[in-house]
């Protein structure tokens, strides 16, 4: 019997077998939007799930270095060399792209 929690829209984006905070209202097993749930959680619909995160998880991984490098809890040369690059290229990048939207706005008068 499961416990379910709910979106902002109120579909069901969680099931648990028992309460939780965020999962407080109790379905029965064939219940319409049980069934519609389970039908969408197969592992090919999980993993497109999971795959829309990748790019969020990537922004707050580089963000929780630069935030321990700066505090000093984590030397940037403790990564492997290869990782030092990579976050490097992805860090000018960044860098890049924050001074290109700087020069790009919705005013007419730039010049």
């Amino acid at each position: 019997m499961p416990y379910v929690s709910r979106d902002d829209e109120g579909r069901i984006n969680g099931i648990g077998d028992r309460p939780a905070p965020h999962a407080k209202e109790f379905l029965p097993n064939d219940h319409p939007e049980v069934i519609r749930y389970l039908r969408g959680a197969s592992p090919s619909a999980m993993m497109d799930r999971l795959s829309a995160t990748d790019t969020e998880m990537a922004r707050i991984s580089e963000d929780l270095i630069d935030v321990l490098v700066s505090r000093n809890i984590l030397n940037f040369t403790d990564f492997p060399v290869e990782a030092q690059r990579k976050l490097m290229a992805r860090q000018k990048l960044r860098k890049s792209l924050s001074a290109l939207s700087n020069l790009v706005t919705d005013e007419d008068d730039i010049i």
